[in-house]
């Protein structure tokens, strides 16, 4: 799922051209980067974060503000960051990890038989139905 939150880029005047981000509506979800591009890439990889932690400790995420309700002042610029969640997750958490399960024998006969590999098609089963949630 897609989740869209207002960042205030503020421009950093250390930097020139770099920017730091903070997130109105997320608590100390602060950013920064050397120009819009790579501000804009941190920002997401902010949210992803921030999002996944509230995620985690089973907190209900904030309701994004809606951008006319957002106090910008001199050269800071109201940015429009989006994520989604569940490829920014399956991005960062790709490890792997054991499972053990059951099937009935014939099943398991015929997908050797097939050479069917087991984990393969296990996890794109678990993308294709959790898409469907």
């Amino acid at each position: 799922m897609k989740y869209y939150y207002p960042a205030i880029f503020h421009r950093a005047e250390s930097k020139g051209s770099g920017f730091w981000i903070e997130f109105p509506d997320l608590d100390g979800a602060f950013t920064e980067g050397d120009n819009m591009d790579e501000a804009y890439k941190m920002a997401e990889d902010c949210l992803g974060l921030t999002l996944s932690y509230l995620k985690d400790e089973g907190k209900e995420f904030p309701k994004p503000s809606t951008p006319d309700k957002i106090d910008l002042k001199n050269d800071d610029i109201l940015v429009i960051v989006s994520i989604d969640l569940f490829q920014y997750e399956k991005r960062i958490n790709s490890r792997s990890v054991k499972k053990t399960l059951s099937i009935p024998e014939w099943l398991n006969d015929e997908a050797i038989k097939h050479k069917i590999n087991f984990s393969k098609m296990l996890q794109e089963a678990l993308i294709e139905k959790l898409r469907d949630l």
